[in-house]
């Protein structure tokens, strides 16, 4: 193999779940990504909706296997020595479509090559390789370092569950219920007084409806800090369960800032300004409450967007009033307010 050398590592991420407002799911996945020369390997497949096979919902055990099997230290899962590099979010058939390559050892050295989609027990490289992949050569001792400690923490102790604080309790009763859809825990509470420490420690996120003053949020928070708990906050921007999903979701994305699709989402003047690092499919949804409180859903744009900012117009329908624009990657996900 004469590939040049490629730096491997690995970096949090996340599959962001989702409630649709015609009742439609999709999953909340938690998931170890590997970053090739610095980049998530993810990111070079455009329009991927898909989870490596280190998924933090695994079990321990099949969360070990799959690492051993990466440093080729087990069989390789599929004929011809591939591995699965990432899978279908939803459930764990091959017949789903999968990204798998070969791994191999060259000496004290890894190579990953001949990347395609499979979907069945063989390959077709002519077919459906991505002849623009790889071959990536990694350092055995770069290689080891970062897979090596996975073995000794199976799977990171994510904090996936909220806590729901607000006056209206129909409205937080549905928001808990799709967030335990897509595999999101949620508790409803008025507030975090007097809770153990061992409890708040298992939430990432605070939700925090319209109707909550400030002495009682100032409470809340000084009751997390007070047990050491770093989580982060989201101030409910509307009672309308999909956008407050949206607003979690983006809370609790794991990947780091530098390393994410959607960056950045502000709308007004009539359009929307999104910015992605990726070539990536982007959704634009607008969510618009009547005089009467009524919410009315408006889908706005879905298309494949280049590297780069990008200004996209609004149906002045959709947005007048009180709107609420959502960004959506397979990834990612960015609520803003439409400004007038």
């Amino acid at each position: 193999m004469c590939a040049p050398y490629a730096t491997f590592g690995l970096a949090p991420a996340t599959r962001a779940g989702a409630v649709r407002a015609g009742g439609d799911v999709q999953v909340h996945r938690d998931f170890v990504d590997f970053v090739v020369d610095g980049r998530p390997l993810l990111f070079r497949l455009s329009d991927l909706d898909a989870v490596s096979p280190l998924a933090s919902d695994v079990p321990p055990a099949i969360f070990t296997a799959q690492v051993r099997s990466l440093l080729l230290e087990a069989d390789a899962p599929l004929p011809g020595g591939r591995h699965v590099i990432y899978g279908c979010p939803e459930c764990e058939d091959l017949a789903c479509g999968a990204v798998t390559a070969v791994i191999e050892r060259d000496g004290d050295d890894f190579v990953w090559r001949d990347f395609a989609w499979q979907t069945g027990d063989h390959a077709d490289l002519e077919l459906n390789g991505y002849h623009g992949i790889g071959p990536f050569r990694f350092r055995g001792t770069e290689y080891r370092a970062a897979l090596g400690p996975l073995l000794d923490r199976p799977a990171a102790g994510e904090r996936r569950r909220v806590l729901l604080i607000g006056a209206r309790v129909a409205v937080l009763a549905k928001l808990a219920a799709a967030l335990r859809t897509i595999g999101i825990g949620a508790d409803i509470a008025h507030d975090a007084t007097g809770v153990p420490a061992d409890e708040l420690r298992g939430y990432g996120a605070v939700v925090f409806g319209r109707a909550v003053g400030e002495e009682q949020r100032a409470a809340v928070r000084r009751a997390f800090a007070e047990a050491g708990v770093d989580v982060a906050y989201v101030d409910g921007l509307a009672p309308v369960v999909p956008l407050l999903v949206a607003q979690i979701e983006h809370a609790l994305e794991r990947g780091p800032l530098d390393r994410r699709r959607l960056t950045a989402l502000s709308a007004a003047g009539g359009a929307a300004d999104v910015e992605v690092t990726s070539p990536c499919r982007v959704q634009l949804t607008a969510y618009r409450l009547d005089r009467l409180r009524r919410t009315h859903v408006h889908e706005l744009f879905d298309g494949v967007l280049e590297p780069g900012r990008h200004r996209i117009a609004l149906d002045a329908k959709a947005v007048k009033g009180e709107s609420f624009v959502v960004a959506r990657t397979s990834g990612s996900v960015l609520v803003a307010a439409v400004a007038a």
